[in-house]
């Protein structure tokens, strides 16, 4: 005779609500991953939304900025210029070491200026020839119109001088010409719209300020 065993009632029981449960958490756990998800998509169009605005901010550019590239190229080729000179005519190796500094530094953000003007189709100023020569109308007797430009008889002086000489005469020379860029850059700064050229503004204040106290220390004057 069979023994049959009656199933256990509690126990069927006790695993159907286990099964309801398992799957009731799967269902919760698929639901807030969904809403993860389009949280997720919804944050990314923010940051995306965020990101464009930001770039929109940095494009855009007025009269200022047009005005600050278009004056600081021929500005910075003149000081290009000049620190060249000292590669042969210095005796300092002070003054010689600032020129090189001067020849990195502004070298390069010349070609930035050059670029955004040219994505604004707006003039560009020659970098060939002489600093006095860079922009139309301008020679030799109206570079000193601009802020601490050097005219052409300040330029034929710096080039005839040598040794001691030209190190005193770079020197001042520099601190007159860093003061008006420091002057430019100030404007760009207050007036300016364009992000990049207003963090450019920046750092020609900062290191053109520290170069002009360090000038000022080679002639003595701090």
């Amino acid at each position: 005779m069979r023994n049959t065993r009656t199933p256990n009632t509690r126990a069927l029981t006790g695993r159907a609500a286990m099964v309801a449960a398992f799957v009731t958490a799967a269902l919760v756990l698929a639901a807030c991953g969904n809403d993860d998800s389009s949280t997720g998509q919804a944050g990314g169009h923010s940051s995306a939304s965020s990101s464009a605005s930001a770039d929109a901010t940095a494009g855009a550019h007025n009269a200022q900025d047009v005005s600050f590239a278009q004056g600081m190229i021929p500005h910075h080729q003149q000081a290009l210029e000049m620190a060249e000179l000292a590669a042969d005519r210095a005796s300092s190796d002070q003054v010689k070491d600032l020129a090189s500094r001067i020849e990195g530094a502004q070298g390069p953000e010349i070609k930035t200026l050059s670029g955004w003007l040219t994505s604004w189709g707006e003039d560009v100023p020659t970098t060939s020839g002489s600093a006095a020569e860079s922009m139309p109308g301008m020679d030799h007797s109206a570079g000193s119109a601009m802020p601490g430009m050097m005219d052409g008889s300040d330029m034929d002086e710096l080039e005839k001088a040598s040794g001691a000489d030209f190190d005193a005469m770079f020197l001042t020379m520099m601190i007159d010409h860093h003061k008006g860029a420091v002057d430019m850059a100030a404007a760009e700064k207050n007036k300016g719209e364009y992000g990049p050229a207003t963090s450019m503004a920046d750092g020609i204040v900062t290191t053109q300020t520290a170069e002009i106290a360090e000038m000022n220390k080679l002639l003595g004057k701090n």
